[in-house]
C-alpha cells in the first residue's frame, strides 16, 4: 500500500482578499471593535451583519472564541451557580468547560451509534434531574432527529443552547442549525468552517438575551455600535445589572472573516466531497461501522468518524499505529488519558464523575479524521484505501 504524504493540520491558505481585508485594518490601526470613526460601521459590526442574514437569525454577536459563546450563552440565559445543565458525553473539552466556566454543572447524556444525543436518555435525565438547560454538542457535524429533540426541550421546558462549532452551514429538513433553541454558538477556529486562528460567533432572536451577552462581552456602554443588536432601550436596564467580562472579537479577525463567510457554501461542498470520497472508500470495508446519515441531515464533511466494533483498546492503538505508518492520522476516542483535542468524559476531573455505559462502548471503538481542503477528492480516495486495508489487516491478525 501506498503511504499518503499530505499533512493533516495544513489548512489551506488565506487568500488575495483575506490579504488585503486584513492588511486594510492593520493600516488603520483601528483594531479594537468599537475604535471606529463617526458613522462608519467597524468590520466587527459588519460581520454581525453578515452573519446574522447567513444563518436568517435577528442578531449576531461576534467574540473570542466558541468557547466563550457558550459560556455567556449559559449566564446570559439565566444558569445560576450550581445548577445542572445537560449536555452530550461525547464531545470536546470547551463543552464542559464552558458550562464549568458559567458556574454550572455538566450533566452528561448518553450518544448513540450514529454519534448524536440519546433522545431517550435525554428525556429521562430531562424529567428526573430538574435541568433547566440543554447544551446541545452538533458533536463532529452529526445533527440529531432535531424535530424529536425539540419536543423533548417543549416537553420538558428546558431551555436549549447549540454548540455548532462543526455544524456551521449544517441544517435540518432546511433549518439551520443553531437556530432550534434560544441560541447557537459558532466558532471561527482554524480547524472550523471559517478561519480566523480563535473566534466566535452567538446568534439569536431574543432581543434581551442578546443584550445581556453583548454587555457580557465587553461592550461598556458602546452597544449601540454593534451591527447586528437589539435597539438601545432594550439595554436600558440590563446594561446597568450585567457585568462586564471582556470577551470580544477584534476587527482584524472579522476582516479576515468577511471574504471566507462569502464563499462558505462553496467550501461547504467542496467538504462534503472529500467526505464523500472517504466514505465510499469505507462503506464496504471489513470490520468498519460508519454512522448513519439521514436524508434530513445536511452535513458538512470536515472531518469524518467511524467505528472497529469491539476492538480491544491494544488493537485500537496497533489500528492507530498502522495508519500513520502508511501517513494517515486518525484519532482515537477511547484512549485513556487525552490526547491533543481528544478526550473523553472520564479526563474531565472538575466534572463529578457519571455512569455512562452506551458511550463508553462507543466511544472504545470510535475513530476521527480531519478532512482539510487542502486535500484533493483523490487524495481522500487513497486515504480511504489506506484506512480499509488496515481495517483488513487487523481483522486478518485480530
Amino acid at each position: 500500500m501506498k503511504p499518503f504524504t499530505g499533512n493533516f493540520t495544513q489548512q489551506e491558505p488565506l487568500d488575495d482578499a483575506v490579504i488585503a481585508a486584513a492588511t486594510g485594518i492593520l493600516r488603520s490601526g483601528r483594531l479594537h471593535r468599537y475604535n471606529s470613526a463617526p458613522g462608519e460601521l467597524s468590520k466587527a459590526s459588519e460581520l454581525e451583519q453578515a452573519y446574522a442574514a447567513y444563518q436568517g437569525a435577528r442578531y449576531c454577536l461576534a467574540c473570542a472564541s466558541g468557547g466563550y459563546a457558550m459560556a455567556i450563552a449559559l449566564r446570559a440565559a439565566g444558569l445560576g451557580q450550581g445548577e445542572a445543565v445537560l449536555t452530550n458525553a461525547f464531545t470536546l473539552a470547551p463543552v464542559p468547560g464552558a458550562i464549568a466556566a458559567a458556574g454550572g454543572k455538566p450533566l452528561l447524556v448518553e450518544i448513540t451509534e450514529d454519534l448524536v444525543i440519546d433522545l431517550e436518555d435525554l428525556d429521562r435525565k430531562a424529567k428526573t434531574s430538574g435541568a433547566r438547560f440543554l447544551l446541545l454538542s452538533n458533536m463532529r457535524g452529526h445533527l440529531a432527529d432535531m424535530e424529536r429533540l425539540t419536543d423533548i426541550v417543549r416537553q420538558n421546558n428546558l431551555i436549549l443552547i447549540e454548540d455548532c462549532a462543526h455544524t456551521m452551514g449544517a441544517a435540518w429538513n432546511g433549518r439551520k442549525s443553531g437556530s432550534f433553541g434560544l441560541a447557537g454558538c459558532f466558532s471561527t477556529q482554524t480547524y472550523k468552517h471559517l478561519n480566523s486562528g480563535e473566534g466566535g460567533l452567538l446568534t439569536s432572536d431574543d432581543p434581551e438575551f442578546v443584550a445581556r451577552a453583548i454587555i457580557l462581552s465587553g461592550s461598556y456602554m458602546l452597544y449601540e455600535r454593534h451591527g447586528a443588536a437589539p435597539p438601545a432601550d432594550v439595554f436600558e436596564r440590563i446594561r446597568l445589572e450585567t457585568p462586564n467580562m471582556s470577551g470580544r472579537m477584534d476587527n482584524l479577525r472579522a476582516a479576515i472573516l468577511l471574504p471566507q463567510l462569502a464563499r462558505l457554501e462553496d467550501s461547504i461542498e467542496r467538504w462534503n466531497d472529500r467526505y464523500r470520497a472517504v466514505e465510499q472508500a469505507l462503506a464496504g470495508a471489513e470490520g468498519v461501522a460508519l454512522p448513519r446519515r439521514p436524508e434530513a441531515e445536511r452535513y458538512v464533511g470536515s472531518s469524518i468518524q467511524f467505528r472497529l466494533p469491539g476492538l480491544s483498546a491494544a488493537l485500537a492503538e496497533a489500528f492507530v499505529a498502522a495508519n500513520k505508518a502508511l501517513g494517515v492520522e486518525l484519532k482515537w476516542f477511547g484512549a485513556a488519558d487525552p490526547v491533543a483535542f481528544t478526550s473523553n468524559h472520564r479526563s474531565w476531573r472538575y466534572v463529578d464523575p457519571q455512569l455512562l455505559p452506551e458511550t463508553d462502548r462507543i466511544l472504545s471503538s470510535l475513530f476521527d479524521m480531519r478532512l482539510p481542503l487542502t486535500f484533493s477528492v483523490e487524495d481522500c480516495r487513497h486515504i480511504g484505501a489506506i484506512i480499509a486495508h488496515c481495517a483488513a489487516e487487523l481483522g486478518a491478525h485480530a
